[in-house]
This record gives C-alpha cells, structure tokens and sequence, in this order.
C-alpha cells in the first residue's frame, strides 16, 4: 500500500468528516468555555466578557486548591491499585490459554455493558451498614459464635456482645474503591497490549540465565511493557481525577473532588465563568500530565537509539 504521503488529497477527505465534527463539537464548545471563562457573572445568567483573570485567581484559592490537591491524591492513589490489581491480571490473561482469553477479556470490558449509575448504586448496596458485605461479616460472627460456644467457651471476650458493622461508605476510602472498580478495566487493556506485544523469548532467556520469576518480572517484564504501564496510569489517571459522579455518590463533605466542585458551579451555584476557569485549571493539570508522558516517550526513544548505534 502507498504511503499516505503520496496520496494526500484522499486522506485529506476520508479525514475531513472526521475533522468537521471534532471541531464543531469539541473545539467550538471547548473554545466558548474558554471564553466564559474570562468572564463575569452579572444577575442570574447573564455573562459579560471582560477579559479578567479574577476567575483563576479566585481558583488558586488555598480552599479550592485544597479539594484540587486531595483530588490529585485520591486519583494517584486509585490509579496505584488499579496497577496494582490489574498487572497481574493482564500478565494472566497473557499467558492464558488462546481459547480462555477472549472469554477472560469478555470479563474484563463486562462491566461497561452496564451504565455507570446503576454501577455506583450497586456499589451502595455492598458497602452500606446494612449491605452485603457487612451482611456476609455478620454471618460468619454468628457461625463463629456458634462453633466457640459449642466448644464451651464464652464468645464474648473473644468476638464481643454482638456484631460491629463497619462504616465503609461516604468517606474517602468508599470513593476510592468506587474508582478502582470503574477505572480497572481503562488499566488492565492497555497492560494486555503491551503484554501481548513482548517477545516471551526475553522471558526465557532470563529464566535459562537463572533468574527467578520475581526478577524477570522487575528486571525485563516490567521495563519491556513500561509504555504500556504508563499509557494504562495516564488512561486511569486522568477520568479518575476528573469524576464526579462516583464521588459524589460515595463521598461524604470531606471527600468531594474537584469534579464535584466544577459540577457545582455550573448547576447549583450558577456560576459559569468560575466553573469555566476550575475546568480549564483541571485542564491544565491533565496537559501537563500529558507532557510527562511525551517526554518520557521521546526519552526512551533517544536510549533505543542510542542503544541501537
């Protein structure tokens, strides 16, 4: 096939519609956001364009850089046990059987056949005071109970009066777990590409070298798929520090991310323009993130290079 260098008229049009609607739809209604963002808010929904900055500094707020802080913790923190978890997973259904692993990656893309809220509400139904989780401790307290008291010995200095359910909701541990289980798969696929691409030959080179599981998997796993493992945090990282809905489900006041915040200003509060200038500052933080990864990406390539010569 020729290179589409010689043939720049046909991609130009096959890439037009494409083009037409990022820009009608994404660009367009990104740059009126822009705008408002340097805006004022006048009466109940009128907006001046004033060309001021007072939106973004009133965003540096040490309140509000505060919730954009702990956001950037709690999507962090997330993000490491989605890598966590799902490493293993996609070095599992890597080296699965070929007829398990459509069946495995089927499991895997299973819970986007469901929407989002409905996902969120039954995280509610497993992790409230009277929820399956709490429900299945209580059981195996009384089973417990039971098999100490049958042994003739009193349960209660061992196990209490009675069962302590746990308060496992509207914290930032409940928020947290909410978005390990909606972002898990956005880091498990990408593992899966980069796991499936590595040449298993280096893998038993370093296991004939004497090598243990442990240190292949550190010392050539790792780095051999360490695009694919960043891509998977950038994926996780960046819906994960932006969401709103999970945390505003599963969070309690003192749990609220920045996307709840945004959210706000736009809905509740009216505000627009200071809700333009908090998206745009959540913007920047996702760019910069973005540059990491090019640079890390370019500086990887000067190494295969260098290493090439």
């Amino acid at each position: 096939m020729d290179s589409w260098k010689n043939n720049r008229g046909l991609f130009a049009i096959l890439t037009l519609p494409a083009t037409l609607w990022l820009a009608a739809f994404f660009l367009v209604p990104l740059g009126f956001v822009w705008l408002i963002s340097f805006g004022e808010k006048q009466g109940i929904v009128d907006i001046a364009l004033t060309w001021t900055l007072d939106n973004y500094l009133r965003a540096l707020d040490p309140l509000y850089l505060g919730i954009l802080f702990r956001s950037v913790w709690v999507a962090g923190i997330a993000t490491l046990i989605c890598l966590v978890v799902g490493f293993p997973v996609a070095l599992a259904i890597t080296f699965a059987p070929a007829r398990w692993k459509p069946i495995l990656l089927l499991l895997v893309i299973l819970p986007f056949w469901t929407n989002l809220l409905i996902r969120t509400y039954a995280l509610i139904a497993v992790l409230r005071t009277r929820g399956f989780i709490n429900f299945g401790l209580e059981w195996l307290w009384e089973k417990a109970s039971a098999v100490i008291a049958f042994l003739g010995m009193d349960p209660t200095p061992i196990l209490g009066e009675r069962f302590q359910a746990f308060d496992m909701l509207y914290n930032s541990g409940s928020v947290i777990f909410g978005l390990v289980y909606v972002h898990l798969p956005f880091m498990i696929l990408p593992l899966y590409a980069a796991l499936e691409r590595l040449d298993k030959s280096y893998l038993e080179a370093s296991l004939d070298l004497g090598a243990g599981q442990w240190r292949t998997l550190f010392s050539v796993t790792v780095p051999l798929t360490l695009p694919g493992i960043l891509s998977g945090v950038i994926i996780t990282f960046i819906p994960a520090l932006g969401a709103f809905l999970t945390p505003d489900l599963l969070g309690g006041p003192d749990s609220q991310m920045i996307g709840n915040l945004i959210e706000r200003q736009f809905k509740a509060a009216n505000d627009w323009p200071f809700g333009a200038a908090l998206s745009f500052l959540l913007m920047y933080v996702t760019f910069f993130v973005l540059a990491l990864r090019a640079v890390g990406s370019s500086r990887q390539a000067r190494i295969a290079a260098a290493e090439a010569e």
